[in-house]
């Protein structure tokens, strides 16, 4: 099984929105794929029409209540499930505090059901706390969605510290595999600038022994697009609400760039280093 954590601190970057139809792309192309929302603000759950109740097992069952994995997914869409969030996940921050092992309750629950699918896609909040720490010790490669603005390279140099800190404390195999330019106007002069910044810090930490020297800055670029806005108040993917539109052929494209990704090998990785041109973006 593929385990994915999509991931940015930085909110409004499209982040939920790459998760949710990453994993409704992945699944229209055969694979069985199970959406993870980790997020306690529920987007990707309500994106794909899931409303839990008080009744209902979510995601916050599994981190505090200790049900299963198997109890909590809902199938959406054909070859897709989604294990959904509410509210009260937001609580699990405080709730799992003396909890011993805490952050690798997740990476415990999927591990049991290593065949439950092919590719798992976990959506996490605009934080790094408890919620996004379960989601790097379970997963073994991170994408990063990122808007092509030198603002939002900020925060970044503190994500790949954080992803070499899970990688030596918690999950040598985590690996980021690639990071997705989304709402992009590619033909700007800016968004040149910020590909050409981030292309060349990717192709030095090539020789580096860090969690990122192996990412790739995907080709498709995620172009704005209004059907992308408008299909999660309808609970659909972009494939259900508009299979014809720029969003579904960015994402669709975007879906075999990432299956075509060989996996990250497990290693264990000496101190990470960040890149000084983005840690004084993140300074």
């Amino acid at each position: 099984m593929r385990r994915i954590a999509v991931i940015n601190q930085k909110g409004g970057v499209g982040k939920t929105t790459t998760a949710v139809n990453l994993a409704a792309a992945i699944a229209g192309s055969g694979k069985r794929a199970c959406l993870i929302d980790l997020d306690p603000q529920a987007h990707a759950s309500a994106h794909l029409g899931v409303a839990p109740d008080s009744r209902s097992a979510t995601v916050y069952s599994m981190l505090t209540r200790g049900a299963s994995w198997a109890s909590v997914r809902r199938r959406v869409e054909p070859n897709l499930e989604i294990a959904p969030a509410e509210l009260n996940l937001a609580a699990a921050e405080v709730e799992l505090a003396g909890i011993v092992g805490r952050e690798l309750i997740l990476r415990d629950q999927i591990h049991a059901e290593p065949d439950a699918c092919d590719v798992l896609v976990m959506d996490c909040g605009p934080s790094l706390g408890v919620l996004t720490l379960n989601a790097l010790a379970a997963a073994n490669e991170v994408i990063i969605p990122l808007q092509p603005h030198f603002l939002a390279l900020h925060g970044l140099a503190k994500l790949f510290e954080t992803t070499g800190l899970v990688a030596r404390r918690l999950n040598p195999g985590l690996s980021v595999s690639a990071v997705v330019l989304t709402l992009c106007d590619a033909n700007t002069r800016l968004a040149q600038e910020v590909i050409g910044d981030l292309t060349a810090f990717l192709e030095r930490a090539r020789a580096t022994n860090t969690p990122w020297s192996r990412a790739k800055l995907m080709a498709t670029r995620v172009r704005r697009n209004i059907k992308l806005a408008e299909c999660p108040s309808f609970g659909r993917s972009i494939f259900t609400y508009a299979p014809t539109s720029h969003g579904a052929e960015d994402y669709a494209r975007l879906a075999r760039e990432v299956l075509a990704l060989a996996d990250a090998e497990p290693v264990v990785r000496a101190e990470a280093e960040v890149s000084p041109v983005l840690a004084g973006a993140g300074a």
